[in-house]
């Protein structure tokens, strides 16, 4: 679902549930962020998602990996840690079952990577497979990650390269590499879990994750929270291989033109950017990477976090005072 009509349908909802009534929801329907979060006391809150979709690879293994780590990734951009997750499933009837054990159980894995359980779940007959989980998750109620914690000054880095959504959709219509294929697959079956440790190791407190609003889309959110621009350096945005041919090539995924007429009124260009780069940038992305804004005296910290937790992140630009705008150049 598109981000207008989810904001609609989400209206009714937000007059139910009044913020000032529920003071312990410290996180939920009164802001766009990643999962809710309720405070237990004052040490420990929990963290609450959920997330599922249909397959985007074929390998039913892997598409359970992607899918879970695409949930837990909901969790990691709060600046948590997963404790247990429930699996969500449809699978048509009278399809092998074995494709379904396949999806769970590399689901699963990827859960127990991620020092969590699977404890249940629950499964519907449907005529198109569809995988996900929900999940809890554990963080100190002081030190939660939201989009509208960025403040100007803070240097902004992503964890993981965009084009997912093109790479796979070039699969589909059958004109992907294989190797350009593998490298996706791998990308959005990493965990976030070592760049949200580097968050918190570097005391920042605004992050989101790359998803199906695209990388242009989750920045606004927080630029647009955060009441800053963020200025976005084109160049080092980080791409997986073939994205760029795949662009060029017009391979757009539908979900993106729906984010081009959405996000474009917000974007500025300091440079002219060709329609295929925009359209890059606003492609729906899967198990996408952690966008962290990391305050100056932190970013040491950060890099040195990533390094020793076996990952890395990209500085891709900064914020600065402002109303709520991306600025490419």
């Amino acid at each position: 679902m598109g981000p207008e009509d989810l904001a609609q349908v989400l209206r009714p909802l937000k007059d139910l549930f009044a913020a000032q009534q529920y003071p312990n929801v410290l996180v939920g329907l009164g802001t766009v962020d990643d999962a809710a979060i309720y405070r237990l006391n004052d040490d420990m809150a929990i963290i609450a998602t959920a997330d599922f979709f249909p397959p985007i690879v074929d390998d039913p293994h892997a598409f359970g990996a992607i899918a879970a780590a695409n949930a837990m990734s909901d969790i990691y951009a709060m600046g948590g840690e997963v404790l247990f997750a429930l699996n969500l499933a449809a699978f048509p009837e009278g399809q092998d079952l074995a494709i379904l054990s396949a999806i769970l159980h590399g689901g699963g894995e990827k859960v127990r990577e991620a020092g969590g359980v699977i404890a249940g779940g629950h499964t519907i007959t449907d005529r198109e497979p569809k995988y996900g989980l929900a999940v809890t998750g554990i963080i100190r109620p002081d030190r939660i990650a939201t989009k509208s914690a960025v403040r100007a000054g803070d240097c902004i880095y992503l964890s993981k390269p965009i084009g997912a959504g093109l790479v796979t959709t070039a699969a589909k219509a059958n004109a992907a590499d294989a190797a350009d294929l593998a490298t996706a697959i791998e990308s959005m079956a990493a965990l976030n879990r070592a760049a949200a440790r580097a968050m918190q190791a570097a005391g920042s407190r605004a992050a989101t994750d790359i998803t199906g609003f695209s990388f242009i889309g989750h920045a606004w959110e927080m630029a647009a929270q955060s009441d800053v621009n963020l200025n976005i350096a084109v160049d080092s945005v980080p791409l997986l291989p073939g994205a760029r041919r795949y662009a060029e090539e017009w391979l757009f995924p539908g979900g993106t033109e729906r984010n081009y007429r959405y996000y474009l009124p917000h974007l500025r260009q300091n440079a002219p950017f060709s329609e295929e780069t925009l359209r890059l940038l606003l492609t729906p992305e899967t198990s996408g990477g952690l966008l962290v804004a990391v305050p100056p005296q932190g970013q040491a910290a950060f890099e040195a976090a990533l390094q020793a937790g076996g990952a890395r992140a990209w500085a891709i630009g900064e914020a600065e005072p402002g109303e709520g705008l991306i600025i490419l150049h």
